[in-house]
């Protein structure tokens, strides 16, 4: 997995949501800097847990849509005579 990086729109409004979010909920005011180190923490160390449920959950969503051309492939197979 390659380091994840936003863009820096990306990076100011998730900055500023995480600082809107420390302040409601913990009652800590974390200014732009401060937040913007919190971000790069949680994504370097919580990143690759959410990159791999999504793996997971998409290896879970291929395996279900592959049964389902197992069994349309299953359907429209031909009878053979003498079997």
């Amino acid at each position: 997995m390659s380091r994840i990086e936003f863009d820096p729109a990306q990076r100011a409004l998730l900055a500023r949501k995480l600082s809107a979010y420390l302040a409601r909920e913990l009652d800590v005011e974390v200014g732009g800097l401060a937040a913007g180190l919190m971000l790069d923490f949680l994504a370097e160390e919580l990143g690759p847990h959410f990159y791999n449920q999504g793996l997971h959950d998409a290896q879970a969503l291929f395996r279900d849509k592959w049964e389902q051309v197992v069994e349309a492939v299953y359907e429209i197979e031909k009878p053979v005579k003498g079997r």
